[in-house]
């Protein structure tokens, strides 16, 4: 499920990947959402997650809000479960009891991106689940110079740029 108009692509592509690599199909929501003058406002929902379990995928959580929004809307039709998936996140006192709440995400899945990291105390860590990034990142950089693709797939050929060193 994308949180919002601006995270479909990304939860499109952890969908397609998903299907690929468990070979059933998986289906997918959105959630309406616009910004103005820092109001949040849009409640239109679409998807079909009554009885299954929902991951909501995000760039980042920092005030928790979206995510709390993208939660309740899909528990409202029936969400069985509810998990939240982002790159970064920002941990603050008010982000940790916002997303700890009964109600909010049965889990929380981020990676060590942003620093300081540390791991919430209680009520939250027993939900949170925290990827470490640095061999992706050295995955990433090595596939760059010519080393394997990260995919699995033959790397493409690579081209080489002369800048005169």
């Amino acid at each position: 499920m994308s949180p919002d108009p601006g995270g479909v692509k990304r939860a499109q592509l952890l969908r397609e990947a998903l299907q690929e690599t468990t070979g059933k199909d998986v289906g997918f929501a959105i959630l309406e959402k616009r910004r103005s003058a820092g109001i949040v406002t849009g409640d239109q929902f679409a998807g079909e997650v009554a009885g299954r379990a929902v991951h909501i995928v995000d760039d980042m959580i920092c005030g928790g809000g979206t995510m709390l929004r993208a939660a309740a809307a899909a528990r409202s039709p029936g969400a069985v479960e509810v998990h939240a998936i982002a790159s970064h996140g920002l941990f603050t006192a008010e982000v940790v009891t916002r997303l700890a709440a009964d109600g909010a995400c049965d889990t929380l899945t981020v990676t060590d991106s942003t620093l300081p990291f540390s791991v919430p105390t209680e009520p939250l860590s027993a939900r949170l689940r925290v990827l470490a990034s640095a061999r992706l990142f050295a995955a990433a950089i090595r596939e760059t110079h010519g080393g394997p693709h990260l995919s699995g797939a033959p790397h493409p050929e690579l081209v080489s740029v002369d800048s005169g060193h």
